[in-house]
C-alpha cells in the first residue's frame, strides 16, 4: 500500500486528518522524501515553510 501525503502541508499521514490543516485531501502520489529533526536550526525546513518536524514529501501531485 502506498504511503499518503496531505496536499497543502506535504506532510506523510497514517490517519484519515493531517495534523497540521486538519483537512483530508490526500495524495498518493508524490516524489522525494526529507525527515526533519530540528526544524529551528533546517535552512531546508524553513524554505518549505515547515513548523513541526516529521517526514515530508518534496513533490506532491
Amino acid at each position: 500500500m502506498k504511503r499518503k501525503v496531505c496536499k497543502r502541508c506535504k506532510i506523510f499521514v497514517e490517519g484519515d486528518i493531517c495534523p497540521i490543516c486538519k483537512k483530508n485531501s490526500f495524495s498518493t502520489n508524490w516524489q522525494g522524501r526529507i525527515h526533519f529533526l530540528d526544524i529551528k536550526k533546517s535552512m531546508i525546513a524553513h524554505e518549505m515553510g515547515v513548523e513541526l518536524k516529521g517526514e515530508y514529501a518534496i513533490k506532491v501531485r
